[in-house]
């Protein structure tokens, strides 16, 4: 029995993955809520639960009648940090916040905000997680605290919004907690006139392509492996229908990436012709790159470029050069069907061993490794 709503990217990613185990391993035959306009009764709805093996589902409001059934279960839960007695999907929020925080240190910001829904356990903890991270690099984060006389309806909430973004300090690297929240931000700054992302940088979550492309700027988005997470589930819960009892009953789904469009595609340092350095690294980390042609593009000596760098950004020119590949290959990992080999050939390296020796030295992984956590 599937009872998740498809109308988000995260649960269709969730479906995704489940579909893709049925087919690998199944097949298995799936039940459906009806349509919102059968509109069931609670009664019609259990009793068609009774009938499945197994049950794939969001935290609801049919949960604790459905654990009474006592039927093989996964839950996906948002309200509720952990549900107990049943095996429960969770994202590693701590780490997606991380993950938001080095994006938009790696652009050069100095200034840095947050944008969630406080009395939600999962929006607080990517607020933890992204302030630890900025806090590591040594700066500090603005919180935005909704006035608890606005409540949730963005018509009212706006203004609120509005007044601060108009008050931080500028350029400023905003992380929203999620990709609608990120939207009314960027909505937020249209109508108070604040550029983004020369202002104002803005970084969500889940990658909802409807959502991030569909705003008046294309927003960049934090990537969950939410199909690797649906495929794990369908596992467990084949394992809970056969009477297993499997090592744990916890799926945790990791970010894996930044999706960058145009709300960050910036960099945001003072010095002009580190600048410059950065947009010739980024235009050409996709072949073997050298220091010194960085500098020679940059108009300056190696010696002072590297300077600035340090002085500018806390690492050198190579770093940047690495890291830049590195966030190539790993989108090429997650997001195509090509061989590590032919990756390895369209990003420069002369082959496979190359290219894993490079990215296992960077990100403690091998390509392989990185493409089975984050790849269905």
């Amino acid at each position: 029995m599937l009872l998740i709503d498809p109308s988000r990217a995260y649960e269709r990613a969730l479906l995704r993955g489940i579909a893709h185990y049925s087919h690998v391993h199944g097949p298995w035959t799936f039940l459906r809520e009806a349509p919102f306009w059968e509109t069931p009764s609670r009664k019609s709805l259990l009793d068609q639960i009774k009938t499945a093996d197994g049950i794939m589902m969001r935290e609801g409001p049919f949960l604790d009648d459905i654990l009474k059934l006592r039927i093989p279960a996964v839950v996906s839960n948002y309200a509720t940090e952990h549900i107990p007695g049943i095996a429960n999907i969770v994202s590693d929020h701590e780490a997606i916040g991380h993950m938001a925080a080095q994006h938009l240190i790696d652009r050069g910001f100095r200034h840095f905000a947050f944008c969630g829904y406080p009395d939600l356990f999962w929006s607080s903890q990517r607020s933890q997680g992204f302030e630890r991270g900025v806090t590591a690099a040594g700066f500090g984060v603005h919180h935005y605290r909704p006035p608890k006389t606005c409540g949730r309806l963005w018509k009212h909430e706006q203004p609120f919004v509005m007044d601060w973004l108009r008050a931080l300090p500028k350029p400023v690297g905003l992380m929203a907690c999620i990709d609608e929240r990120s939207q009314q931000v960027a909505e937020a700054c249209k109508e108070a006139c604040i550029s983004v992302p020369d202002e104002v940088a803005i970084v969500g979550v889940d990658n909802d392509e409807m959502i991030c492309t569909l705003s008046s700027v294309p927003l960049s988005s934090v990537a969950i492996s939410a199909d690797k997470g649906g495929y794990e589930a369908a596992k467990l819960l084949d394992a809970l229908m056969r009477g297993r009892r499997p090592a744990t009953r916890l799926i945790r789904i990791q970010p894996n990436r930044v999706v960058t469009r145009t709300s960050t595609d910036i960099v945001a340092v003072p010095d002009s012709q580190v600048t410059r350095a950065l947009n010739y690294i980024r235009d050409n980390c996709r072949r073997e790159l050298y220091v010194d042609e960085v500098a020679k593009a940059a108009g300056l000596s190696r010696r002072v470029l590297e300077k600035r760098f340090r002085a500018t950004l806390n690492r050198s020119i190579n770093q940047q050069i690495q890291r830049q590949r590195v966030d190539i290959v790993m989108k090429m990992l997650t997001e195509s069907s090509l061989t590590i080999s032919e990756i390895a050939i369209a990003t420069g390296f002369s082959d496979a061993a190359h290219i894993a020796r490079y990215f296992r030295g960077q990100t403690g992984i091998s390509p392989a490794d990185y493409r089975r956590q984050n790849h269905v």
